[in-house]
């Protein structure tokens, strides 16, 4: 919910893996009362840099009710 809370801000948000969990922890949450699951960057993100949307499917080309 926290990155549909900062997109419903404005905010640009993405979480990120691949992070060394262990470095985090020691470095953020040294008592070990928590430990870190994923980063999020946020921030506001600058329109000019982003990519057109790719072309998309109708939902009736895409999809067959059965």
């Amino acid at each position: 919910y926290l990155i549909l809370a900062a997109r419903a801000l404005g905010l640009d948000a993405g979480p990120m893996s691949g992070f060394d969990n262990a470095r985090v922890d020691a470095e953020f949450f040294p008592d070990g009362r928590f430990r870190s699951n994923f980063l999020v960057n946020l921030g506001y993100g600058d329109a000019a840099g982003l990519y057109p949307r790719g072309p998309r499917l109708v939902f009736e080309q895409a999809c067959g009710i059965l």
